[in-house]
């Protein structure tokens, strides 16, 4: 009695083994996002019912709800669609539209426009849902997080939450200078652990400007503020830094794993975080005053 071996493409009992292939997805050169859509799925922190993060048009990130509603029944005011990536105010023309998860969330103020509409059955779901989350402790609502104490006008030092000028635009950062890091993907798959602030590369102003309207609200009377002015900066570099990438993924084709952490700065919003004077940078800092 002789022993056949099977060949290495067949299970024990002679079946083929399949083998899956890793695909690898590219970013299309026409796309205007450069947003994986994996990973960009949360909850909202006040219900705990799951939304999809998308940048809007205006650069500015949106929640919106996870499933397609029918347009029929639903107020224009309230349908989104998705283009390229991109979420836009109004519906495509379709039979379904995507609508912000802030209509629908149960611990928002229930809109007027809204309250004989399809909508609203939608977002009694949802309250169900989160009372459930609730009672199970598979989630606990955060509080209404409470207004940071304005820094001190002498302070020296970076500033916790900058404003940095690109393009003209005033834009609130998340954290230090130092520490914004890219957002873009590395060929392992992790985020890069690079900063947009690199070492040898030009480098933006402190300087003190006027906080300006918003939106037009009435400008703050002679208010002057810290920013971390770029309009110096060619075009390219600002794009770079609007985008949230290193200088390694200035260009090419790397998608992005997380929306960039800027805020288009508000003066009445923000207003914490205004400082009226240049912080204290060495001579080989963050640039100079």
């Amino acid at each position: 009695m002789h022993s056949h071996p099977l060949p290495a493409d067949r299970h024990w009992d002679g079946s083929p083994r399949r083998v899956s292939r890793r695909r690898g997805l590219q970013i299309a050169p026409a796309s205007r996002s450069r947003l994986l859509r994996a990973g960009q799925s949360g909850r909202c922190r006040h219900c705990g019912n799951r939304v999809d993060w998308y940048p809007r048009h205006d650069d500015r990130p949106i929640a919106l709800h996870p499933a397609d509603v029918a347009v029929v029944g639903t107020p224009a005011s309230c349908r989104w669609h998705i283009g390229g990536g991109i979420a836009h105010p109004h519906d495509d023309g379709s039979a379904w539209c995507r609508i912000p998860h802030a209509v629908l969330c149960p611990q928002q103020p229930l809109r007027s426009h809204i309250g004989h509409t399809r909508l609203t059955s939608l977002r009694r779901d949802l309250a169900v849902h989160s009372r459930r989350l609730i009672d199970t402790g598979a989630f606990t609502p955060q509080p209404c997080p409470q207004a940071p104490a304005a820094a001190p006008a002498g302070e020296a030092g970076q500033p916790i939450r900058p404003v940095v000028r690109i393009l003209l635009v005033p834009y609130l950062g998340r954290s230090p200078l130092e520490d914004i890091r890219c957002v873009a993907q590395t060929r392992q798959r992790r985020r890069c652990t690079l900063t947009v602030l690199a070492p040898g590369h030009l480098a933006g102003r402190w300087r003190l400007l006027p906080t300006g309207p918003h939106h037009g609200q009435l400008a703050l009377p002679g208010t002057t503020m810290a920013v971390y002015d770029l309009s110096h900066l060619p075009y390219t570099h600002q794009l770079r830094w609007r985008a949230q990438h290193c200088p390694a993924h200035a260009t090419g084709t790397a998608p992005d794993l997380t929306l960039a952490d800027w805020q288009v700065f508000d003066p009445l919003l923000h207003a914490a975080h205004i400082r009226t004077r240049l912080p204290h940078i060495p001579a080989r800092g963050l640039g100079g005053r």
